[in-house]
């Protein structure tokens, strides 16, 4: 049982067929659930179509930084429409996107800030995108209220419990069995950041993400992530078409494969993959209340 967290089924640059074809596949896989995200407007209502047709699929609507130069007050009103919409579970992908500049940073907080408003007003799970602007998406998400009192108020706290199944010792250096953890109902999507930053991310209530970057030959930094946070606040995720995971870079990514990163992290962490996708998959229908 497996929960591909972050895929764009939605993507644009499927035909119809390539888009049924890859329906199929997913299908005919050991993948049990999946989150299509939206990244636009357009691609949000897609993802909300999906998810009213497949069982297995649901959806979140917002905009990706690189298409906020294109946001007015309106497109939020799409948005915020689609998140009343029942299978779609929360506002994203969102964020700040400093490596690629294709919506000038101004314009990228902006809309950043309202989409977190958003999120706050209708009490959803929010999905962040976070690229070269660690300093900026962390701070911009305390300001806005991502992870105070009263938003982690509105979901119950996460117990963290007993080592899982054979789980390394080490996940468990800085917190403490037993103790409740704030649940705000915010993912790092394809977490790229430190393994301090992650822990203060959980910490405060986050859930961090593991994608196919994980298992790439320079993946320290993601390795030292799953090594030094407790399985409990993990979810793993294509984002496909993109980040194929090896062995198979060099194709276009899909839901499927989501059982390549989910291995490293059993590799990593000292688990059965059977344990890890359990565990990440009620991870993530908890936190989507799926």
């Amino acid at each position: 049982m497996f929960f591909d967290s972050h895929t764009h089924i939605n993507n644009d640059d499927y035909t119809e067929e390539a888009r049924l074809e890859l329906i199929k596949e997913i299908e005919k896989s050991d993948v049990d659930f999946v989150m299509d995200v939206g990244f636009d407007p357009a691609s949000s209502v897609m993802a909300a179509e999906h998810a009213a047709k497949y069982e297995w699929c649901y959806a979140a609507a917002g905009c990706h930084p690189h298409d906020t130069d294109k946001m007015d007050d309106i497109q939020l009103g799409i948005i915020k429409s689609l998140a009343r919409k029942e299978k779609v579970k929360a506002i994203g992908e969102i964020g700040l996107d400093f490596h690629y500049d294709l919506s000038p940073r101004d314009i990228q907080c902006k809309w950043f800030r309202k989409q977190i408003q958003l999120a706050n007003e209708l009490r959803m799970p929010i999905i962040i995108h976070a690229r070269e602007a660690d300093e900026e998406v962390m701070n911009i998400l305390k300001e806005e209220g991502a992870f105070s009192k009263e938003r982690c108020g509105w979901f119950p706290p996460r117990v963290l419990k007993d080592l899982e199944p054979a789980e390394n010792a080490a996940a468990l250096e800085g917190f403490e069995t037993g103790k409740e953890y704030p649940d705000a109902r915010v993912v790092l999507h394809c977490f790229s950041g430190s393994a301090e930053l992650g822990k203060q991310y959980v910490k405060l209530g986050a859930t961090l993400s593991a994608a196919g970057p994980l298992t790439y030959k320079n993946s320290k930094k993601g390795i030292k992530v799953v090594q030094s946070v407790p399985i409990q606040f993990l979810f793993v995720e294509t984002d496909a078409p993109y980040l194929t995971p090896e062995p198979l870079r060099g194709r276009p990514n899909m839901s499927p494969y989501v059982r390549y990163t989910a291995a490293k992290v059993a590799e990593i962490k000292g688990m059965q993959l059977e344990d890890v996708a359990a565990i990440t998959c009620d991870n993530a229908r908890r936190f989507f209340e799926i």
